[in-house]
């Protein structure tokens, strides 16, 4: 089952937003644990996603993000 499968997303909502969120951030490497929380956070992607390309640990990541 795949993280895509797990949510149900309603459109127009804010679920829809995460969900997108979610998607980019697994996409970019994080560990699905670690995308969900940065994902309901009001963190920034471009951040995000930059951090893992310049070789920061994800659980390094989701402390300064969150």
């Amino acid at each position: 089952m795949t993280a895509a499968e797990v949510i149900e997303v309603q459109p127009g909502t804010s679920a829809e937003v995460e969900a997108w969120r979610l998607h980019v951030l697994l996409q970019a490497g994080y560990p699905l644990n670690v995308a969900e929380r940065i994902a309901l956070a009001d963190a920034d992607l471009h951040v995000a996603v930059d951090m893992l390309e310049h070789g920061c640990a994800p659980q390094v990541a989701v402390r300064i993000l969150t």
